[in-house]
């Protein structure tokens, strides 16, 4: 009989739920978008109500819609939801209070009880897994900041002084499992608000960003994965803990015992594309719906026919300044009278491709790695034009994964491993990954990139002195 796996991606905008069979084809899918974050104070940045737990119910329901097979052929769950969230619970496993997103200031301060009746302090995931099992049980290797955890063995610490400095207590916190190990099974309620089948296994992944690199197939630290999301995240893989590099930053990965580097990357990436899109009005958007085709489609068809290098446009991607240079600003250069629409999309995309060619340069640098071929994922990959500019500029062979929910395919993975169906999770990766397509750098146009690296890499030095003046005066 045929097996399928879950897999549960809640994200910072929507929750996706695929169902996948055990060689990795889709073969149903539910997306169900969040609320807009409740922002009551500054610093202040809450789901609300139920938000997340209401999505992932909403997006199960519709994935199984679509499900021509039969729930009892449903071999196991994967759970993978947004990281660096925290959720405060009583001791039945409600919200004692709304769940605080990653961008919420307190989730980076010592946990301060707000109200009197708050038994449990946990991630988004472990919220989640109480409200699909049951089970006070969460995975350890979505336990990154503020938290008691000894990072060296996936285990909470057993220094007291890590408590005193999150302000958490031991018995507040949940039983740790490793990623591929059972959270619990789907309760009868659980199934009845998600439609589930009751006692299935609910397998535990890692944080959002480790699940998507294995959904991707990173399992060698001679690939490089860029994630082009409104957060741009260049990622590798290794088995050390680096705890002082420069260049990057250590998280731990969703198979045991491994971490994932992730680069310095672009806070609103992708935003920028629809950031140009939308300034371009209704008047373009409504001309390509008249041609039957989206913007986005007229756009990467303009912007293929302009050279590589935009004819002298410079983007430099700023559009949200760090908290050390708060003047700093984003900055289009070059214009000379023949540039056009196109000319600034196509430029936007290079600013991205040679911003992440240039962190995670620095990243393998400081790794003593070598990246052989990238791997790309996430809306941007969608374009073939964002593709083959990132194959120019970063001058390997660049993969586009199948599908648009990377994380999804992660959980399933973890899923599939964590119930038997596959010995290993290079076993499942091997089996169930799939690349869609392959992109070759063209010599030409990668020499061009080679050469605007070294001058794009220096526009910020050039840019801050006149965005400091600038600052004073407009703000």
């Amino acid at each position: 009989m045929a097996r399928y796996f879950v897999g549960i991606d809640n994200g910072s905008q929507s929750s996706k739920v695929a169902i996948f069979d055990d060689d990795g084809a889709i073969v149903s899918e539910g997306r169900a978008n969040l609320r807009p974050n409740d922002t009551p104070a500054p610093g202040v940045v809450e789901f609300p109500d139920d938000d997340i737990w209401d999505s992932i119910i909403e997006a199960c329901r519709l994935a199984l819609k679509d499900f021509g097979g039969s729930t009892s052929q449903i071999a196991g769950v994967g759970l993978c939801t947004i990281r660096f969230c925290r959720a405060m619970l009583r001791a039945d496993g409600a919200l004692a209070q709304p769940m605080l997103s990653w961008m919420d200031a307190r989730v980076g301060a010592p946990f301060v009880a707000e109200h009197d009746d708050i038994s449990y302090v946990t991630t988004s995931s472990g919220y989640i897994t109480a409200r699909l099992t049951g089970e006070f049980r969460d995975t350890a290797a979505n336990y990154q900041g503020m938290w008691p955890i000894d990072t060296a063995n996936w285990a909470w610490s057993a220094d007291p002084q890590a408590y005193a400095d999150t302000g958490m207590a031991h018995e507040q916190l949940f039983e740790l499992v490793q990623p591929g190990e059972t959270l619990g099974h789907i309760t009868d309620a659980a199934s009845a608000a998600t439609g589930l089948p009751a006692g299935v296994p609910v397998i535990a992944t890692a944080n959002d960003k480790a699940v998507e690199a294995l959904g991707c197939g990173l399992l060698e630290p001679s690939t490089v994965l860029v994630s082009l999301g409104t957060y741009i995240a260049g990622m590798s893989i290794g088995d050390v803990e680096v705890n002082d590099a420069g260049t990057f930053w250590t998280n731990f990965g969703s198979e045991p015992g491994r971490y994932l580097y992730e680069s310095h990357g672009i806070r609103r990436g992708m935003w920028t594309v629809s950031w140009f899109r939308d300034v371009l009005g209704t008047e373009a958007v409504d001309a390509a719906t008249a041609r039957g085709l989206r913007l986005e489609e007229v756009l990467n068809h303009e912007a293929m026919q302009v050279p590589a290098g935009s004819d002298g446009l410079l983007t430099v991607l700023d559009w949200l300044a760090p908290s050390d240079a708060a003047f700093r600003k984003g900055s289009i250069l070059g214009f000379d009278g023949r540039q056009g629409r196109a000319h600034m999309y196509r430029s936007i995309l290079e600013g991205i491709a040679m911003t992440m060619r240039t962190r995670t340069g620095a990243m393998a640098d400081e790794l003593g790695a070598h990246f052989e071929r990238a791997v790309v994922s996430g809306g941007g990959s969608m374009s073939e034009l964002m593709m083959q500019i990132m194959a120019d500029v970063f001058e390997v062979p660049t993969l586009r994964m199948q599908g648009d929910s990377a994380a999804a395919r992660g959980a399933a993975i973890c899923a599939a491993v964590g119930t038997g169906s596959y010995a290993s999770f290079a076993d499942a990766v091997h089996a169930m990954v799939r690349h869609r397509d392959t992109f070759t750098p063209n010599p030409d146009n990668a020499g061009i990139y080679r050469s605007l690296r070294a001058v794009h890499e220096d526009a910020t030095a050039h840019t801050d002195a006149i965005y400091r003046r600038t600052s004073g005066i407009v703000g």
